[in-house]
C-alpha cells in the first residue's frame, strides 16, 4: 500500500514546562499533551508521565538549563517552579527568591536566545489585599514574601524579554501528580470523607479555580498567538478557604458540620507599609481582559467545582459552547 505524507498537517508544537512535579506543571502537561508535544524537568522529584519525556534539571544551574532549551528547541516554555506557599515562602526566603525568581532568569534568557515563548505563572498575592478589583496595569504592592518574589519576576519578563504571557492568576486547585506529598485541596478531600474536623481561613478573600482551567487558557492563547501579555486568570468571585470548603461541601455532598472558622496567621513581609491589624485581605483580579482577548466568560467558584466534580467522575472535563457567535462561555 502506497504511503503519502500529509504536507498540509500543521507541525506540533513543543511545550516545556520547568517543574512538571509540581501541581500546576503536572496538570498542565496532562491537558497540553493532547494537543502539543510535551516535554518535562523536575529536580528532585522524578516522575513518570504517558507520553511525555522528563529529564532532571536543576534552573539554578545556567548549564543544565542551557543545554535542556537547546536539545528540545521549544515553541512555548512554561515556567512553573518555585515556592507557592504563602508561609513556606516567609520561613525559607532566600529559597523562595532562588526558585521563584533567580531560577526564572536562567530560563528566560536562554528560551529568549533560542527564540521561545516564555509563560510564566504568577498570583494575585503581588497585590496588598485592598478591597477593590485589581487591573493588571495597576502597580504590584506585595505585603509577602510570595508577591514579592513574583512581583520582582513579573517586572524582570516585561523589561527584559520580547515575547512572553504572564498569567496572573487567582488560588489554584485540583490534584497533583507526587503521590507522597498532598496539595491543599487534596487534604481537604482526605478529611472530609474521613469525617475529620477541618478549621479553615476566613481572612483571606481569593478567586478559587480549577487547575484545568488555566491549562485551557494557556492552550488559547498559544491559538491566539498571544504575545507580551499580562492576563489575570481567576473565577469572577472571591471567597475565603472557608467559604470555598462551603462551595466544595454543597458541590461534592459533603457534610459541612466539619468546617469550622479560624484565622491563619498572614506572614507579612518586614517592609510592608499596609495596615497588619487589618481583618481581612481582597485578592480580587479584574478578568475582563481575557474575557475580551479569548472571548470568553470566566467561571464562578460554584461553577468551576461543579466542572471539577464532573472531570473527576469522569464526564467532559471542560464543556464549551458558543452563545450566537460571542465566543466560549464556561459550564
Amino acid at each position: 500500500m502506497e504511503q503519502t505524507l500529509d504536507l498540509d498537517r500543521p507541525k506540533r508544537k513543543t511545550i516545556l514546562i520547568f517543574g512538571i512535579s509540581s501541581f500546576v506543571g503536572s496538570n498542565l502537561a496532562e491537558f497540553l499533551k493532547r494537543e502539543y508535544k510535551v516535554v518535562g524537568t523536575y529536580y528532585n522529584t522524578p516522575v513518570r508521565v504517558d507520553g511525555i519525556a522528563t529529564v532532571k534539571c536543576n534552573v539554578l544551574n545556567k548549564e543544565e538549563v542551557q543545554l535542556v532549551i537547546y536539545a528540545f528547541r521549544p515553541d512555548v516554555v512554561i515556567y512553573s517552579v518555585g515556592i507557592p506557599s504563602l508561609q513556606a515562602c516567609s520561613d525559607r526566603q532566600g529559597m523562595a527568591e532562588a526558585l521563584n525568581t533567580s531560577g526564572l532568569f536562567n530560563v528566560a534568557e536562554y528560551a529568549q536566545r533560542y527564540k521561545a515563548q516564555v509563560c510564566y505563572i504568577s498570583s494575585g498575592f503581588v497585590f496588598s489585599g485592598e478591597d477593590r478589583k485589581y487591573m493588571e496595569m495597576d502597580i504590584p504592592d506585595p505585603n509577602t514574601v510570595y508577591g514579592k518574589t513574583q512581583a520582582a519576576a513579573e517586572f524582570y519578563i516585561q523589561k527584559t524579554l520580547l515575547n512572553y504571557v504572564i498569567f496572573r492568576c487567582g488560588r489554584l486547585y485540583g490534584r497533583g501528580i507526587n503521590y507522597n506529598t498532598m496539595t491543599w485541596f487534596e487534604r481537604l478531600q482526605f478529611d472530609l470523607a474521613r469525617h475529620n474536623h477541618v478549621k479553615l481561613d476566613d481572612s483571606v478573600k481569593t478567586g478559587f479555580l480549577d487547575v484545568y482551567y488555566l491549562a485551557l487558557i494557556i492552550k488559547m492563547s498559544i491559538e491566539n498567538k498571544a504575545m507580551n501579555r499580562l492576563i489575570q486568570v481567576s473565577s469572577v468571585d472571591v471567597a475565603s478557604f472557608y467559604e470555598f470548603g462551603k462551595f466544595y461541601c454543597e458541590a461534592f455532598k459533603e457534610s459541612s458540620e466539619f468546617i469550622s472558622k479560624t484565622r491563619w496567621r498572614y506572614p507579612f513581609l518586614k517592609s510592608a507599609t499596609v495596615n497588619s491589624d487589618a481583618e481581612e485581605f481582597f485578592f480580587n483580579l479584574d478578568t475582563s481582559n481575557i474575557e475580551g482577548f479569548i472571548k470568553i466568560e470566566m467561571p464562578t467558584i460554584e461553577e468551576s467545582l461543579k466542572m471539577t466534580l464532573n472531570r473527576f467522575y469522569g464526564k467532559d472535563e471542560l464543556k464549551r459552547s458558543t452563545s450566537k457567535g460571542s465566543g466560549v462561555q464556561f459550564i
